[in-house]
Formats: C-alpha cells, structure tokens, sequence
C-alpha cells in the first residue's frame, strides 16, 4: 500500500464475514480517509489505519488513469466531515473511486447488476418535439427513428434498473429480518434505511418508465401524421 492508493477490507454483515468491501483512501501516514460508521451518522473521517483494517488484510484498487497520490489525498481531506452517505449513489467505494479518478462509481454495485439511471429524459421530449416540427420528410422520419430507438434503449436499461430496485427492497426487508433476529438492532436500522432508499428508487424509476411510455405514443403519432403529410401532401 502507498500514499494516495484507493484500498479496501472485507467486512462483516449479519453473520456474513465477506459480505461487502469497504473502502478508503490511503494517506501514506497510517491512516486511512473513509465513511466510518462509528457514530450515528456515516461521517468521511480520517482513521488510523488499525481502525480501518479491524485487524483484517488490506487490499488495492488497481485503475489504468488516476490522479497522482498528492491529488487523491487532497480531495479526500476536502470532503471531511461529509455526512451524506447512500448505499447506491454515494457509499464509501463512490468516495474513494470519486478521490482516485473523479468517476463517482461503485463497481460492487455494478457487479450486483446495479446500473444508475442515466436516462435524459428531457432531451427526449425535446427530441419528440423536433420530428413534429421538422418539415423534411427524410429529416423527421429520421428523427423518429433515433427517437424511438433511444427510447426503447432507455426502456430496456430502466426496466432492469427497476426490478433490481426491487429486488433490492426484498433482500433488505429480509437482512433487517435476520438483524433483528440475531439481536442486531444496528444492522436492522440500517437494513431499513436501505430498504426505504431501494423502493424510493423503484418508484422513481416507474414513473420514468410510465414517461417513457407516453413519449413513445407520442412518436407513434408524430409518425403517423409525418406518413401521412407526405403520401398526401
């Protein structure tokens, strides 16, 4: 390990010894910028490196183009005492990815099949707006179809993005089940927290889906007027 490395150890949850990755950034002291969790509120805080660890082996992140370690360190201290932590958009491996490259990812999320809603939804009103409007026939029906293929691409990605919210509500109602069970009052707190953010999420992400929808009816209609005002000009 060295100054500016993002790193992270394995860490327990209900029961489970590797359930998650938690990680930090490395100051090259013995201590360690992360979310510690120590009090009420997951607060970024600059560890030792033994609290950090809990004893356990650290390991490096590996990134093919990062800051240098000076950088990385400094935009850890920037954000101490932050206490915005949120399992899915800005957990302790968006913090230290976020330092080392400037990318907020989670690449744990990733691999659960977690994938942010980057869908613009505004761009593609404005997108519809511009097919009713364009007088080309080649230009609007070419519209049209990058409209409607851009939707159904966004369509495809927040239907998966939904249902692994989804999903997600279920696993957590039934981690806070077996905290509870296990008399870890702590963890089902935190299970809960999660589990409100993941059907607050789903929800978005149905709405979304329900504009998505009209906006694909409105297409077809722009389309068939288009066919029409061209066949029967």
């Amino acid at each position: 390990m060295a100054r500016g490395d993002q790193i992270y150890v394995m860490r327990e949850m209900v029961g489970i010894p590797t359930a998650y990755q938690h990680h930090g950034i490395d100051c090259g002291d013995q201590s360690v910028i992360h979310y510690s969790k120590a009090g009420d509120l997951a607060t970024i805080t600059r560890t030792s490196y033994d609290q950090f660890s809990w004893g356990k082996p650290v390991q490096s992140v590996a990134h093919d183009i990062c800051y240098v370690a000076d950088v990385v360190v400094k935009r850890a201290a920037s954000r101490l005492g932050e206490q915005r932590y949120d399992l899915f958009f800005n957990n302790c491996e968006h913090f230290a990815t976020w330092c080392k490259t400037g990318r907020n990812e989670s690449a744990q999320l990733a691999s659960f099949g977690f994938r942010p809603d980057l869908v613009d939804l505004p761009g593609f009103r404005r997108l519809a707006e511009r097919t009713a409007q364009e007088r080309s026939p080649e230009q609007a029906m070419a519209l049209l179809q990058k409209a409607t293929d851009d939707i159904a691409t966004a369509y495809r990605s927040m239907v998966q993005a939904q249902q692994q919210a989804q999903a997600d509500v279920t696993t957590w109602h039934r981690v806070a089940q077996v905290a509870l069970v296990n008399h870890r009052e702590d963890l089902a707190r935190a299970a809960l927290h999660r589990k409100v953010t993941a059907q607050k999420r789903a929800n978005d992400l149905s709405a979304n889906l329900a504009h998505l929808i009209e906006m694909q009816l409105s297409l077809e209609q722009n389309r068939s007027i288009s066919e029409g005002r061209y066949l029967f000009p």
